[in-house]
């Protein structure tokens, strides 16, 4: 089956050929940074970092690039706001959101431009749309592009002209279409001359739209295979983008796709909830960076997740089901024998249909389920196979448990020392049960458990996990 992805410019799902056999450019709109970041914003990231790990184990070579808005209206309001400089805000939260990014183990794009770092591309690009016709200086300082000397606008949104909100970034009086949109914006009093650049049209600053568009041109070229960000963007940011872009004479990208949002009680999350649905924040209340990883790949990106505690406690007991298994086998045969796995052909075929996660899932709870059958039934040979299955399908989503992301914490790692801690207070209550004292061999447990750790007997043994997480990281202190 070849792989196929789902267009937002046609409303199809199309066989995805690349522009350059053997090659996938891709350009993903990334944070405007007037605020920090939370998991609303993250999901596209986990979404394009599985993209990409699909499309690199199909032999792809991946040029990634994902953007980030240090310079906008909304950084300028939030400066005036803290009373702070704009570029400090923009740094501060861009450090933020790639502290989040490696969190969850979204692995870092090819380049990651900054808005501010190209603006002699977006002149260039102003003065080919002039030449051509599709822009104008109105002698204000500002440069709008014209909506009307584009037929097709409005053909990625599907919407008619009537039905287009006229956009508020400029001066009115000067425009010849209300619907026309800023390329450039002239500086305005009180705003800090470090906001602007000396242009042939005046001291100003580019537009949210015009950025994106010099910025994927500069790093992909001309021409590119796919364009996305959130369903939010599409209008009016991604609109206006393909206009401009095409107006200039570019073939710019050959797929659109969108990522469905994030809500709240079936409303946008907004950056003013970043405090509460942050990572770090979501972490103080248990919730481990994998498991948050699960919640938002789960999912079909083109469907919308609801945020609850519920919904995101559920998720983690789906990832920890995973995660008990891969633990009980690689305890029972090690690491290494685990590895190496095959992918089953049911998760292959949901991710080459349009990067189906909900079916790959499905597919990897199921060979879950068959391998912890044949472990409680001593099949080894079934138990190990379907291990290193899980394990190769679950390292293609970057969720494999045993992978360094996940089990390398850092230099004040303490789990080996309560590992030896929580085994010696094992052997004591086994050998509580063997002398038949098992009022003290349950004291021990019920201990334990207050400790926030669980206790599994098995045959081979007993094995400790965190009660929160449910992850298994003790050795087996053996029962006989």
């Amino acid at each position: 089956m070849s792989l196929r992805l789902y267009d937002t410019g046609t409303r199809k799902v199309r066989d995805f050929v690349p522009r350059v056999p053997g090659k996938v450019s891709i350009y993903l709109c990334g944070l405007t940074l007037q605020g920090p970041p939370h998991i609303g914003h993250l999901r596209n990231g986990v979404n394009y970092d599985i993209m990409c790990s699909w499309f690199q184990h199909r032999g792809l070579d991946v040029t990634y690039v994902r953007n980030v808005t240090d310079i906008e209206d909304k950084v300028l309001a939030k400066s005036r706001e803290q009373d702070r400089p704009w570029w400090a805000i923009s740094f501060e939260n861009e450090r933020r959101l790639a502290a989040d990014y490696e969190a969850l183990g979204v692995r870092p794009p090819t380049y990651e431009p900054r808005a501010t770092g190209h603006v002699p591309e977006m002149m260039d690009l102003i003065a080919e749309l002039i030449n051509k016709g599709h822009a104008y200086a109105p002698g204000n300082g500002d440069v709008y592009f014209s909506v009307e000397s584009y037929p097709e606008y409005g053909a990625l949104s599907h919407r008619k002209p009537e039905d287009m909100l006229c956009p508020d970034d400029g001066d009115e009086s000067v425009k010849r279409d209300p619907r026309d949109f800023a390329l450039w914006k002239a500086a305005k009093p009180g705003e800090p001359a470090d906001s602007s650049w000396n242009t042939p049209y005046g001291r100003g600053r580019p537009g949210w739209h015009l950025e994106c568009s010099a910025m994927s041109r500069r790093y992909l070229g001309d021409a590119f295979d796919i364009h996305g960000g959130g369903t939010d963007l599409m209008f009016p940011h991604h609109e206006n983008e393909l206009a401009q872009s095409r107006a200039a004479g570019l073939d710019f990208t050959n797929f659109w796709v969108h990522n469905n949002m994030v809500n709240l009680s079936g409303t946008k999350m907004s950056k003013s909830l970043g405090n509460v649905l942050s990572v770090e924040a979501l972490g103080e209340r248990g919730f481990r960076p994998v498991e948050i990883r699960y919640y938002l790949a789960a999912p079909h990106y083109r469907s919308v997740i609801d945020y609850s505690d519920a919904i995101l406690t559920e998720s983690a007991t789906s990832y920890r089901r995973l995660e008990n298994f891969v633990s009980r086998a690689a305890e029972r045969f090690g690491h290494d024998a685990t590895e190496g796995g095959a992918l089953c052909a049911d998760f292959t075929a949901a991710l080459d249909d349009d990067f189906g996660t909900p079916a790959a899932f499905a597919a990897i709870h199921e060979v879950t389920r068959e391998g912890n059958a044949a472990l409680d039934s001593s099949d080894d040979a079934a138990a190990r196979g379907a291990a290193a299955s899980v394990r190769a399908m679950l390292g293609v989503l970057n969720l494999d448990p045993l992978s360094r992301q996940w089990t390398e914490t850092g230099g004040d790692d303490l789990t080996p020392v309560v590992d030896s801690l929580v085994n010696l207070v094992l052997e004591q209550r086994q050998q509580a049960r063997k002398n038949k004292d098992y009022a003290t061999a349950d004291a021990i447990r019920d201990q334990l458990s207050r400790a926030g750790l669980v206790i599994e007997d098995g045959p081979q043994g007993s094995r400790w996990s965190l009660a929160r997480a449910d992850h298994a990281t003790g050795a087996e202190a053996h029962a006989g």
